[in-house]
């Protein structure tokens, strides 16, 4: 049973890879070619966002005690942002399946979502894991982020000379935690609401 949990952890990490960076990254450059504002402005909106995954990988690699916590808040801030917006979901209804740009879309929103109700019921069955990731049974949450210590450790010492070790990613990571819930509380206080669920992608005009 461990050795299930231990491959579907690692299943889950290889789809996050895919369909939270892999597509969005085809996605941007499509919507912007095809100029289409309202997938392009969700995509600006969920590139915003998924920066807590992204800190959360690197406490991952720290050993931050609730690491994994953050990352299941990140899967689903990320989840809720792809189908927040009004405006975007009545521009994307507008399209029929014939439109591949958008088609592609709704079904990348729907992979986002199933991918992040997995991560949640995997962390579930580790549920100590939320705040104590140093345990024994969690060190299979810690494995997959091993592959990225080792790239970030050559591309630091590439660039700047020096060693890139878990405690400073640990740093790294709740000073980047912190920037960015200063910058959400701002979000929620300012620009909500103003706007509401309305992302204002089409104020300069309709694509």
């Amino acid at each position: 049973m461990n050795v299930f949990n231990q491959l579907s952890i690692w299943l889950s990490f290889q789809l996050s890879t895919i369909f939270l960076i892999g597509i969005p990254i085809t996605l941007s450059f499509w919507s912007i070619k095809k100029r289409n504002k309202a997938v392009n402005k969700l995509l600006s909106i969920y590139w915003k966002i998924s920066l807590l995954f992204f800190i959360s990988l690197l406490l991952l690699i720290g050993n931050y005690n609730y690491a994994l916590l953050i990352t299941n808040i990140a899967t689903l801030l990320i989840t809720i942002s792809v189908w927040f917006w009004n405006d975007i979901n009545d521009e994307l209804r507008e399209y029929d399946f014939s439109y591949s740009l958008t088609t592609t879309t709704k079904i990348w929103r729907w992979a986002i979502t199933f991918i992040s109700l997995s991560f949640l019921i995997q962390s579930l069955q580790n549920f100590n894991c939320f705040s104590f990731i140093n345990s024994d049974a969690c060190v299979i949450w810690l494995q997959p982020s091993s592959n990225l210590y080792i790239i970030i450790k050559k591309l630091f010492n590439f660039f700047f000379g020096a060693n890139f070790t878990q405690p400073i990613a640990k740093f790294l990571g709740l000073f980047s935690l912190l920037i960015y819930i200063l910058g959400l509380i701002q979000w929620s206080i300012i620009k909500l609401p103003k706007h509401g669920r309305n992302s204002c992608f089409s104020e300069n005009g309709r694509n």
